[in-house]
C-alpha cells in the first residue's frame, strides 16, 4: 500500500490548488440580464445567475427516473405551495402512496425553492421570458427552465442548494441546478463543473493540458516525439483572441489556442471523457478556468487501487452522504435540517447510536474553521443528526463539504480502503454514502 501522498503536490496536479495566480476567477460571456439580476463569482459552480440580494438561481430539468419523470416541463414550474405527503413511487420496488417522514415539519415546494417571481410589467429579455404560474403568478425563467431559490443559501457566493456537477442518472434524485452565463470560451470548448474544479474540456469531450516547459505564449512541444503524443488545439483559421484566450503560431503555420499564455494539448492515449491520464505525465496538467478551494489541513489525500481519494489526518477514506426523498417534489433529505430517517435507515438500521459508531462524523479541531463557501464547520446532535448548538451537550463540531457533515467508515481499517462506498440505494446515489473521489474514471467524475 502506498503511503499518503503529500498535500501540496499532489494537490498541484489535480488541479486543487493555484498551477498560477490564486485569484483566478472564470471570465463569463455578458448576456441581456432584465433588471434586477446580476452575475456572482462562485468557488464550485463558477459565474451563476443572481437575484437582487446575491442569492444563486436554479433550475429543476425534468428527468426520467426509473419509474416516471419529475422536474419543471418546458416553461413551466411543477413547483407547488402545498405539503407533499406521499412517496411518488420514481424508485421501485418501493410502492407510491406511502406516508412520507416528519410530515408535521414537512415544507411544501415553494417553502424550499422560492420562485423567482416577475412583476405583471416585467418584459422578456434575451434567454430570460416570463412565464405563467398555475396560481396566476409570473415567474422568471432562463431557457425555458422555471427559476427558483434554495433556502439554503444565505450570502452571495453560496450554491447549496444544488450543483452542475456530471451525474450518472439511474435513479439519480431530479435535482436542482445552479443557473449561469455561458463560460468566457471559444467555440470549441466547454466548461464542466468537478470537485477539482471548473474543467476545461474541447466540445467533444476531451481533456485538455498545459506543459511546465512551455514559456508564456510559446510552444516547446513542436516535435517528435513530444507532438506525436500531445497534439495541439488547433484555432481555425477565423479564430480571433479574446480574454485571456490568444494564439501562436507553430511549425508548418498551425494555430495553437493559448490559455492564460499557456498553449493547449490534448493527450493521444486519453481514452474516456474529462479524463485526468495525462496529468499523470510530468509537468502536464489538466486546465481550469478555476480551481475549487483547498480542502482545510486536517485532510490529505490518499492513493487507492482505483485512485485517489480525499482522507482524514489518519488517511482513512472520507465519504459524503447523499439523499433525495421519493416525492413528486424531488426535495433533499441530505442536510442537517431534513429528516434524518432516510440517513438512520441506511447507516445503522434506523439505530442513531449504530449510526454513530460506523459511520464516524470527521471531526474539527477546537478554533478551526472554513475560510470559503465550500469547508465549513457545524455543530451536530449525533442523536438526531440536526444542527445543535454549540453548547448542547454532546454537540460534534464538525466538517461539512457544501454544508453537509462529511464521514468515515469503520469498516475501513487502513488507509486506501474504501468498503464503505456505494452503500445504500442505487449505489449510494438516491440515499446512501459515497467516497469522496478526488480521482476516479471507474466510479466518478466529480
Amino acid at each position: 500500500m502506498r503511503p499518503v501522498v503529500a498535500m501540496a503536490g499532489i494537490l498541484l496536479a489535480l488541479g486543487l490548488a493555484s498551477v498560477g495566480s490564486a485569484a483566478e476567477r472564470e471570465a463569463w460571456a455578458h448576456v441581456p440580464m432584465p433588471p434586477g439580476f446580476k452575475v456572482v463569482p462562485t468557488e464550485l459552480e463558477g459565474p451563476v445567475f443572481a437575484d437582487s440580494h446575491g442569492k444563486t438561481l436554479y433550475k429543476w430539468p425534468i428527468a426520467s427516473l426509473r419509474n416516471g419523470y419529475a422536474g419543471d416541463p418546458k416553461d413551466k414550474s411543477a413547483c407547488e405551495d402545498k405539503v407533499t405527503t406521499k412517496t411518488g413511487g420514481y424508485m421501485s420496488p418501493y410502492p407510491p402512496g406511502l406516508d412520507l417522514p416528519d410530515l408535521d415539519k414537512r415544507k411544501s415546494c415553494v417553502a424550499e425553492w422560492a420562485p423567482v417571481l416577475a412583476s405583471d410589467k416585467a418584459k422578456p429579455i434575451g434567454d430570460w421570458t416570463v412565464i405563467t404560474r398555475d396560481d396566476g403568478t409570473k415567474q422568471w425563467a432562463y431557457d425555458h427552465h422555471a427559476l427558483y431559490t434554495s433556502y439554503l443559501d444565505h450570502s452571495p457566493g453560496d450554491v447549496l442548494g444544488g450543483t452542475q456537477a456530471y451525474r450518472s442518472g439511474g435513479d439519480t434524485p431530479a435535482e436542482r441546478v445552479p443557473v449561469g452565463p455561458p463560460p468566457d470560451v471559444p467555440p470549441g470548448f466547454v466548461v464542466e463543473t468537478t470537485v477539482r474544479g471548473r474543467m476545461l474540456l474541447t466540445e467533444k469531450k476531451r481533456s485538455v493540458y498545459l506543459s511546465d516547459n512551455d514559456g508564456p505564449n510559446k510552444s516547446h512541444c513542436d516535435g517528435d516525439p513530444c507532438a506525436q503524443m500531445w497534439e495541439p488545439v488547433v484555432a481555425p483559421a477565423a479564430a480571433r483572441p479574446q480574454g485571456e484566450w490568444t494564439i501562436i503560431k507553430r511549425s508548418g503555420g498551425v494555430q495553437q489556442w493559448v490559455f492564460r499564455k499557456k498553449p493547449l494539448y490534448t493527450y493521444t492515449r486519453d481514452q474516456l471523457d474529462a479524463s485526468l491520464d495525462g496529468s499523470e505525465e510530468p509537468g502536464w496538467h489538466n486546465v481550469y478556468t478555476q480551481r475549487a478551494p483547498t480542502p482545510p489541513k486536517p485532510f490529505s489525500i490518499q492513493p487507492t487501487i482505483n485512485g485517489d481519494v480525499l482522507a482524514d489526518a489518519n488517511g482513512l477514506t472520507v465519504y459524503f452522504y447523499t439523499c433525495g426523498d421519493d416525492s413528486a417534489d424531488q426535495l433533499s433529505c441530505d442536510t442537517l435540517d431534513s429528516p434524518q430517517q432516510y440517513r438512520l435507515a441506511i447507516c445503522g438500521g434506523g439505530e442513531a447510536g449504530r449510526c454513530e459508531r460506523l459511520w464516524r462524523y470527521v471531526p474539527a479541531a477546537a478554533g478551526a474553521k472554513g475560510d470559503n463557501h465550500v469547508w465549513t464547520v457545524v455543530t451536530v446532535d449525533p442523536q438526531t443528526g440536526h444542527a445543535a448548538e454549540a453548547r448542547q451537550p454532546g454537540a460534534l463540531r464538525v466538517w461539512a463539504y457544501r454544508g453537509r457533515p462529511v464521514y468515515t467508515y469503520a469498516g475501513d481499517k487502513q488507509p486506501g480502503d474504501y468498503t464503505g462506498h456505494a452503500l445504500g440505494e442505487w449505489q449510494g446515489r438516491r440515499n446512501g454514502f459515497r467516497a469522496f473521489w478526488i480521482r476516479s474514471e471507474l466510479f466518478s467524475r466529480s
